[in-house]
C-alpha cells in the first residue's frame, strides 16, 4: 500500500508453528501475553465485529521483529469502530491486526514501563506491516 520504494525491504510474516506459540509469545511479552494481551484482543474483536464468536487464532512473526495474531481462516467480518467512524468489511487477518493494534495502543499506557514500552514498540512494528497490507487503508481507518 505505502511501500512503493523498491529499495526498502518488504516486511514479511511467518506463521508461528503450533508447538512454538507459547515460546514466541513468552519471549516477547512474558506472562503479560496470556494475562493481558490475549484476552484484550479477543474482547476488542468481539466489540468491533458482531459475527466474531471466538475460535482458533494464528500467531504471526514479522521480519521486522513484530508479532500479531489473527482469527484462523478466510472469513470476512463486518467491522464497526464507532470511536473512529469506521464501518466496513475486513478479512480475518485484517481484523486481527486491528484488534491487536488497539490492544497494543491501550496497553502501552500501563504503569509497568518495560511492558508498556514493548507494547508501544510492537504497535509501531505492526503498523509498518499494516501499511503494506492489501487492506492497509481499511486497517488504518479502523485504528485512527
Amino acid at each position: 500500500m505505502f511501500n512503493d520504494d523498491e529499495t526498502l525491504p518488504k516486511i514479511t510474516r511467518k506463521l508461528v508453528p503450533e508447538g512454538d506459540r507459547v515460546t514466541v509469545s513468552a519471549r516477547i511479552f512474558g506472562i503479560h501475553f496470556p494475562l493481558l494481551i490475549e484476552p484484550y484482543v479477543y474482547t476488542v474483536a468481539s466489540d468491533i465485529a458482531e459475527e466474531y464468536n471466538g475460535g482458533y487464532w494464528d500467531f504471526h512473526e514479522l521480519s521486522n521483529g513484530g508479532f500479531y495474531m489473527s482469527p484462523s481462516g478466510d472469513k470476512r467480518y463486518s467491522v464497526n469502530c464507532p470511536m473512529n467512524y469506521f464501518n466496513g468489511e475486513l478479512s480475518a487477518d485484517a481484523l486481527g491486526i486491528v484488534a491487536i493494534l488497539t490492544a497494543y495502543s491501550h496497553l502501552s499506557f500501563r504503569k509497568e514501563q518495560a511492558f508498556a514500552r514493548e507494547c508501544a514498540r510492537q504497535f509501531h512494528l505492526l503498523k509498518a506491516f499494516a501499511c503494506e497490507h492489501d487492506e492497509g487503508t481499511a486497517i488504518l481507518s479502523a485504528i485512527d
